[in-house]
């Protein structure tokens, strides 16, 4: 009996720990490997465990992929994108001679604009909400509410490097202080922590001391939920929805995110007010400064003022000082 996919994939992953991806990133993966491997069984006509990877020439890849034509585009491109890794990692491991994903077409995503929530008071509406304590709350914990929130806004994380934060990930001087971030591909980047964003935090601090008497130890996580375990991801997203509810500010929230929408706002508003792309990309932590770019183009002041350098916009402005003027 030849190589099967299923031992292949679990080389796979094998040698991928030495990565750390997070465990959402690799059950993102799984979930990938094993949406394709089911259709190839089909295609094949046989049971999963004993497709090999010499079945796996360019046709039945690409009718494997084409059962899941009814899919979103990005979830094809993800799952093009995770099959391409398990070939390259195949031809690396002289398994196979060449990756036959190039043949393989996938859909193009079209560039998507900032996912920023919108109105210019919801953050501060936002923040008051926090700070206040949520009514819908059964045991009301406004300091750590209002440190999370303060922390996303203002530091621009993602809902996992946000749960990943440690006591010890604040580091620096007073004054200083920066908190260390470890992004996607296990990637660290530190992100400056103004004063008034380390005070809120000193002050849950504080708050957790006094819920949780005793000593906090640097490796603890820094955000625990009412039980005094590490926050999870299901209870930080129902806070912010919660919080996003009681603030009025749900129908403001683009459609697909919710804790990730106040990463968006936080680099929509520094793109508004001047930050390069080169500046952004350091704070997101992004891989490539294409990546980076969308914020700038949607909010660029210079893109604003080079369109308003219309004539069109001349002529106009003649026409609405005509209507006001009084008559002669």
């Amino acid at each position: 009996m030849g190589v099967t996919v299923e031992d292949q994939i679990e080389e796979f992953f094998l040698a991928r720990r030495p990565k750390k991806h997070s465990e959402h990133t690799l059950k993102a993966y799984r979930r990938d490997l094993d949406t394709i491997l089911l259709q190839l069984g089909d295609v094949l006509g046989k049971e999963v465990p004993t497709v090999l990877v010499d079945d796996l020439d360019v046709r039945t890849l690409r009718r494997a992929f084409a059962a899941i034509s009814h899919q979103s585009a990005a979830t094809i491109s993800r799952t093009w994108s995770t099959w391409n890794q398990l070939f390259t990692f195949l031809v690396a491991d002289g398994v196979l001679p060449g990756n036959p994903m190039a043949a393989v077409e996938k859909p193009r995503i079209p560039k998507s604009r900032p996912k920023s929530i919108t109105g210019d008071d919801s953050v501060e509406r936002l923040i008051q909400v926090a700070a206040a304590g949520r009514q819908t709350a059964r045991d009301p914990w406004p300091e750590r509410d209002l440190a999370v929130v303060v922390t996303l806004v203002t530091c621009g994380l993602r809902l996992s490097e946000l749960l990943d934060l440690k006591v010890r990930s604040i580091d620096g001087p007073e004054g200083e202080r920066v908190i260390g971030v470890r992004g996607k591909g296990n990637k660290e980047r530190t992100v400056p922590l103004e004063p008034e964003v380390e005070a809120i935090i000193t002050d849950y601090i504080s708050s957790r001391l006094r819920r949780f008497p005793g000593r906090i130890a640097v490796d603890a996580a820094l955000f625990v939920a009412n039980s005094g375990e590490p926050m999870k991801r299901g209870a930080l997203q129902y806070m912010i929805e919660q919080l996003y509810r009681e603030a009025g500010i749900r129908s403001r929230v683009p459609a697909g995110a919710l804790v990730h929408a106040l990463r968006h706002t936080f680099a929509t508003s520094l793109a508004r007010n001047g930050a390069s792309g080169t500046e952004l990309q350091r704070l997101l932590g992004h891989e490539s400064l294409a990546t980076t770019q969308r914020y700038v183009d949607a909010t660029a002041r210079e893109v604003r003022q080079a369109a308003r350098s219309n004539d069109a916009y001349r002529v106009l402005r003649s026409i609405d000082s005509a209507k006001v003027s009084p008559e002669g």
